[in-house]
């Protein structure tokens, strides 16, 4: 946007530009069209799963009329979908099918055909339509299922957990190669709880639901001061997805993302494992994770 901006204040007529909104639109999406494939060429360097920096903020604390476009077009799923697709899909499908703009339109962003560009929309439809949850929970069954989560993991109970889990779920990391990933990729429910369970022998020294890309999810620093945003994905009543953001440098806008409390000798002091709290009411009934 900002390069887009120099652009416009350098163009010696502007009103030469016979549709400034049409040249700004054009504009900031080729902008973004070369950000898109100088990110994936990044990414080819990066240190374990890469996921999008999350947005979290207090549950409750936006316009519930806003808050449904928020949770669409946010979502975790949704992101994790579009970091999948090649710099000409992504631009393809937004413009498209987000922003309302005509093939032909695009065609002059991407530098295709309008046909060429209607496939590319089409594939990219078919895979964010793939990831998306069919049957969504509203946020209210989502906070008590992360609660749920919470609590089974707490307790060490290994069958209810398995229980909140989707046969297929898939839990990913994201260190970045500045903290461990916690075991970047696990898959199937079975898996994924028993290391869940196995992860949490020791006890994390803060647990906070917030709402994170739009949903209900977990802020939790570790025994080891390590942040985590954890956002939970849900289809059918049950977790198909966890994606867990652990490098710091995607965790910098968090009121949590300062140094841990110190103890003597410099180590982090110890308490004991907090309940999970939810904005406005205090301590949950679910225990901590203890």
């Amino acid at each position: 946007m900002q390069e887009a901006w120099l652009r416009l204040r350098r163009v010696l007529d502007p009103g030469s530009i016979r549709d400034l909104g049409a040249w700004l639109t054009t504009t900031v999406s080729r902008l973004a069209l070369d950000a898109l494939g100088s990110a994936r060429a990044r990414r080819e360097r990066y240190v374990g799963p890469w996921l999008p920096e999350p947005l979290v903020s207090d549950l409750g604390g936006s316009d519930p009329a806003n808050r449904v476009t928020l949770d669409e077009s946010v979502s975790m799923a949704l992101l994790v979908v579009l970091e999948r697709l090649s710099p000409a899909e992504r631009t393809s499908f937004l413009l498209h099918d987000v922003f309302g703009m005509s093939f032909a339109e695009v065609a002059g962003v991407v530098g295709r055909s309008p046909a060429a560009v209607r496939q590319l929309a089409s594939r990219a439809r078919q895979h964010v339509d793939g990831g998306a949850p069919r049957f969504p929970p509203t946020r209210a069954q989502q906070e008590e299922l992360v609660t749920a989560f919470a609590a089974a993991c707490a307790g060490g109970d290994l069958e209810g957990l398995v229980a909140l889990l989707d046969p297929g779920v898939v839990w990913r990391a994201d260190g970045g190669g500045k903290v461990t990933a916690t075991r970047p990729v696990a898959r199937g429910a079975d898996e994924v709880a028993r290391w869940l369970l196995s992860f949490m022998r020791r006890p994390p020294i803060l647990v906070r639901m917030a709402s994170v890309n739009g949903s209900p999810g977990l802020v939790v620093r570790d025994g080891g001061g390590v942040l985590t945003v954890v956002a939970f994905t849900v289809d059918r009543g049950r977790i198909t997805a966890l994606d867990a953001i652990r490098n710091p440098d995607k965790l910098t806008a968090l009121p949590e993302a300062g140094p841990a409390q110190a103890g003597p000798r410099g180590r982090l002091a110890r308490r004991r494992p907090a309940r999970v709290r939810t904005a406005g009411r205090g301590a949950g009934k679910a225990p901590g994770w203890r």
